[in-house]
């Protein structure tokens, strides 16, 4: 199963980074909306069966944030509940990062760059 969300977020995540850059109602856009699509209807089948069905803010009031010696709030990675775990992971890759756990600013940057991505795709969605 983790490996199926792995793979899900990432091809998710790749979707999104290449819708980013099309303006809605772009024919070029459908076939990645169908893909996004396909994912969200692969997800509500997992939520069922495998994961709560957390919305964003649940997501962000189960997740710890600590303060390091440095000074720097981290977020404890595995208080971070999945789905949202492997989405924040596929957004991150290549990110800096205590060993201990990634930096909370990254976190709630990503939680509102989340928000602005779904807004994008509800955009292209209504141009279909």
């Amino acid at each position: 199963m983790a490996d199926d969300l792995r793979t899900r977020e990432s091809v998710r995540r790749k979707a999104l980074w290449t819708l980013s850059h099309l303006i809605p109602g772009d024919p070029k856009a459908a076939a990645i909306v169908d893909v996004l699509d396909d994912i969200e209807g692969q997800e509500r089948v997992d939520l069922n069966h495998s994961y709560p069905d957390l919305d964003i803010e649940a997501a962000r009031k189960a997740v710890q944030i600590e303060r390091h010696s440095s000074g720097i709030n981290i977020v404890n990675e595995a208080s971070i509940p999945q789905p949202w775990r492997e989405r924040f992971l596929q957004a991150s890759i290549g990110s800096t990062r205590l060993t201990i756990g990634p930096y909370a600013h990254d976190w709630e940057k990503f939680l509102v760059q989340w928000q602005v991505e779904m807004r994008h795709l509800d955009a292209h969605r209504s141009a279909r």
